[in-house]
């Protein structure tokens, strides 16, 4: 895993997207918090940010769409911003049938964070599917 750590920070948009993955892939993302959380904010190229966003949401867990949230939080960048409200937006896993619920549950857990940044793009994504 620390050859993706070191991926991260390589100038080519590809291997960094490369890392993004495959750092959302591991069992433990907590252990790559900070990584993951430089990769979704990525400023040189929003293909980065929607990669690593994509590999994080495709998990279908918790950690996967709080660190998405988090990221999009504090997402100063306009492109970057927009590029992780659109990976939330459309990601038809989450958004349709029953899935759709089991966002909801996600989102409803997250709503009472630890993080008041987490916890306010949860109700924000909230109220907009009510």
């Amino acid at each position: 895993m620390e050859q993706f750590v070191e991926m991260a920070d390589s100038p080519d948009w590809a291997v960094r997207a490369e890392a993004g993955r495959r750092l959302a892939a591991e069992p433990r993302i907590e252990r790559y918090s900070g990584v993951l959380h430089r990769l979704l904010l990525d400023a040189r190229d929003t293909g980065v940010t929607s990669e690593t966003a994509a590999a994080l949401l495709a998990r279908r867990d918790l950690a996967g769409l709080r660190a998405v949230l988090a990221a999009r939080a504090v997402a100063s960048d306009e492109s970057t911003a927009e590029q992780l409200a659109a990976e939330l937006d459309c990601d038809h896993r989450w958004v349709t049938g029953a899935d759709g619920g089991e966002l909801l549950g996600r989102l409803r857990e997250l709503a009472t964070d630890a993080d008041p940044e987490v916890r306010s793009e949860a109700l924000l994504r909230l109220s907009r599917l009510r």
